[in-house]
């Protein structure tokens, strides 16, 4: 079963994941979360994310857990609706965080009101509705096996592949609301992990010697060009199966 993303975040890796190379190991550890690109491409494996954003981390707990039926239930989006008004007070937060994602893709929060796109029905079946709702509940099934912690220190080394795609060096980076990365400590714990590594950066980067990779596409917006120019740092378990 190919699964679609469960909610969109800035930097996501799902249309790009593809390119990277395939996981070598049962275990898939993607140390920086987020809506875990990498991972629903591979849902499969013995996952485990780590997310030091209590939101994310939060809504993959309870999507790891919550039954279909509960997704299926969640209202859609009216015209003049907004996330704070009563018709969603009662709902699970993560559950109105989940919705606040899908009202404006590609954000580093939930929002609370549709984006214009949403507004002006431009491809509805791509945001909170019908579509993306039933979408969602029958994927809660493939992922109840996933683990979710939250600092990617804490996962023990060990021969797994590691999926390292950290709030981008350099501007980027400090659009999301856990920016603060000692690269340098990053670098020294990507290189002593055991398995596969694979690192993702953005051109420029220079903490680890990465190599040209591909520009892939991401989220369009008035401020977004929707491309982003990719470097890739690997160690030896994967060096021969990197393809750009």
């Amino acid at each position: 079963m190919k699964l679609w993303p469960f909610f969109t975040y800035f930097g996501g890796k799902w249309r790009a994941a593809p390119h990277y190379p395939a996981p070598a190991y049962d275990t898939l550890v993607e140390s920086f979360a987020g809506s875990a690109g990498y991972a629903v491409r591979n849902a499969e494996r013995n996952v485990i994310l780590c997310e030091a954003n209590a939101t994310i981390a939060a809504l993959w707990r309870w999507l790891i857990e919550v039954p279909s039926d509960e997704i299926r239930n969640l209202p859609l989006i009216g015209d003049g609706d907004h996330l704070d008004s009563t018709k969603f007070s009662s709902l699970h937060p993560c559950a109105r965080a989940l919705i606040g994602f899908w009202l404006n893709k590609g954000m580093t929060a939930p929002c609370k009101t549709p984006s214009k796109w949403m507004r002006d029905g431009v491809r509805p079946d791509s945001q909170w509705g019908l579509v993306i709702r039933e979408r969602i509940a029958m994927q809660v099934e493939a992922i109840r096996h996933w683990a979710v912690v939250d600092d990617y220190r804490e996962v023990t080394n060990g021969y797994a592949t590691w999926f390292v795609d950290p709030p981008y060096s350099g501007v980027l980076g400090l659009r999301y609301r856990k920016h603060d990365i000692d690269y340098a400590s990053l670098a020294m714990w990507c290189k002593k992990r055991i398995g596969q590594v694979i690192v993702c950066e953005n051109a420029g980067a220079t903490w680890l010697p990465f190599r040209d990779f591909r520009v892939i596409k991401g989220m369009e917006g008035a401020k977004r060009s929707g491309k982003s120019v990719e470097v890739i740092w690997t160690n030896d378990v994967c060096t021969n199966e990197l393809s750009a």
